[in-house]
């Protein structure tokens, strides 16, 4: 990946692009049959302002300073972080954004003492679940979900997603 994507916490300035970066990124789930994603509204953008005023988003920006991806997160209990949603535009895909901004979280997780990041993504779409696990992340056995995260799923369902298709995943923080 170039040296030149700089990975920084997300600003308000930040928003309207990363809500485009957002809405492409999911243009990609229309070639797997899954239009109803891909047709899908961006994160509310109150919600984003929320992300990024509480230090809970960074984006990618290129040398122009342009978002090419982002990522939010939140604290789920003392010990884990919630990462909510993982972007990059498509036009810079294979870059290892993503995989930088993961880092930055796990960077982030290991300051704050937290032990574990978690996720909730498609099993099969190549870069949700295939992709995290190349990342070091694990599903998480339905059976061993707690209250914090079928309360995720409870949610994802109300928003018209089918969590048959999807999963937990993950990583623990090193330390």
């Amino acid at each position: 990946m170039p040296a030149s994507i700089l990975i920084r916490p997300a600003t308000r300035e930040d928003a309207a692009a990363m809500a485009a970066v957002e809405v492409a990124a999911a243009q990609r789930f229309r070639a797997i049959g899954m239009a109803d994603i891909a047709d899908g509204e961006p994160t509310d953008a109150a919600a984003v302002l929320e992300r990024i005023d509480g230090g809970r988003a960074y984006v990618a920006v290129d040398p122009q300073g342009a978002c090419v991806g982002f990522v939010f997160y939140r604290l789920l209990d003392a010990q884990r972080l919630y990462l909510e949603e993982l972007d990059v535009a498509p036009s810079h895909a294979g870059q290892r954004i993503g995989a930088r901004l993961i880092e930055q979280i796990m960077t982030r997780a290991a300051q704050d003492g937290i032990v574990e990041v978690v996720l909730s993504t498609f099993r099969d779409a190549p870069w949700n679940a295939p992709y995290y696990a190349r990342l070091g992340f694990h599903i998480i056995d339905d059976a061993s979900l707690d209250d914090a995260l079928r309360a995720i799923r409870s949610h994802h369902v109300a928003l018209g997603l089918d969590e048959t298709r999807r999963v937990f995943m993950r990583r623990a923080v090193a330390a």
